[in-house]
């Protein structure tokens, strides 16, 4: 497994409360985690647009991101991202599927589909009450998702990282609502790469999803935003970019997760789609993509939206540390108003 040095100091927690929590938290991961019907569900529509695709454009077309990961939320899109080298693969499948929207014979009923005609294309359309984005040429979304299928398999313990994922997901979706990019928040692999650098920093303590999502709660309410990146490397100095110049009195990775980290990102880094690589725009919330470190992944949060997500993590640690302090029997319900919107919804 991914063993780490020293972590930070974020406050002891009381077993007998953390336990009741563990209990509260599996019971909610139980109406949001996806089930055997809604992965059926999936894997058919999955098929019908991968069949779609290549049938008509001759091209390659992929899965990935949440659905694939397996740790998508009920509401959760399907990403796709197709292959074939010319710049009017993006204009062929947008008129495919517009034909097929209009096919009353279509196995699966199309609607809204639309062109998003940007400097990264992407068609959009909503098949059997799924979102479906499918975006052209990208490897980057393939290569995501087996570097975090290696993170996983690494952490083990009946898929820790993955369940951790979901429940972090589910609190920033439905309680805070700091997840979404489109929308100037977190992105969903953002939120992913935090919640991979809290196993970095305290992975042999971390027994389940609802401390995993403590130790985001404490460590990131805390973290100075406005003088350091996050990498997984530890934090970055924002004054450095774009050299990588990590704060080494907060560096906690040992040898063994960098050679770990070292050996994913040779083997899962892919070419810059476009030409000569950009470098690192600093914003108000940064994190290094530890596949590309001229990527920022919280290059789409804007100045408002980033003292939003400061202050929700600060409510958030808050709300989950009183949580914490209740007597065994008094978690379960202080966890049903913790993650009431949540429990509203599902």
């Amino acid at each position: 497994g991914l063993r780490t040095s020293a972590s930070p100091d974020v406050g002891p927690l009381n077993d007998e409360c953390l336990l009741a929590a563990e209990v509260a938290a599996s019971r909610l991961l139980s109406c949001v985690c996806p089930t055997l019907d809604s992965v059926e569900r999936r894997r058919k529509v999955v098929e019908y647009i991968q069949r779609l695709i290549r049938n008509n454009l001759d091209c390659e077309i992929f899965p990935y991101g949440s659905v694939p990961l397996m740790t998508y939320l009920p509401e959760g899109d399907i990403d796709f991202t197709a292959f074939r080298p010319d710049e009017s693969i993006a204009y062929d499948a947008y008129r495919l599927i517009m034909r097929e929207e209009e096919n009353k014979k279509a196995e699966y009923h199309i609607k809204s589909t639309q062109l998003i005609d940007a400097e990264v294309k992407l068609v959009k359309c909503i098949v059997h009450d799924f979102v479906i984005d499918i975006s052209f040429n990208q490897l980057g979304g393939l290569s995501t998702l087996c570097f975090l299928e290696q993170v996983d398999c690494l952490i083990g313990r009946n898929h820790l990282f993955k369940r951790s994922i979901i429940l972090v997901k589910s609190w920033s979706y439905y309680e805070s609502r700091i997840l979404g990019s489109q929308h100037g928040l977190l992105s969903t692999y953002a939120l992913e790469v935090l919640v991979l650098y809290i196993f970095l920093l305290f992975n042999s303590s971390l027994h389940g999803p609802l401390e995993v999502l403590y130790r985001f709660l404490k460590y990131y309410s805390q973290f100075d935003w406005e003088k350091y990146c996050i990498s997984l490397k530890g934090p970055v100095f924002i004054s450095s970019l774009p050299a990588i110049v990590v704060s080494q009195e907060e560096s906690y990775c040992n040898v063994r997760s960098e050679g770990f980290l070292d050996n994913c990102i040779e083997m899962f880094t892919t070419p810059y789609e476009g030409g000569d690589a950009k470098p690192f725009r600093v914003k108000f919330l940064n994190i290094v993509d530890p596949l590309n470190k001229n990527n920022n992944l919280g290059r789409s949060v804007h100045r408002g939206s980033f003292y939003r997500i400061r202050s929700a993590l600060r409510y958030g640690a808050s709300r989950l540390s009183h949580v914490l302090s209740k007597p065994g029997e008094g978690v379960d319900k202080e966890m049903l108003k913790f993650f009431k919107n949540t429990l509203l919804r599902h």
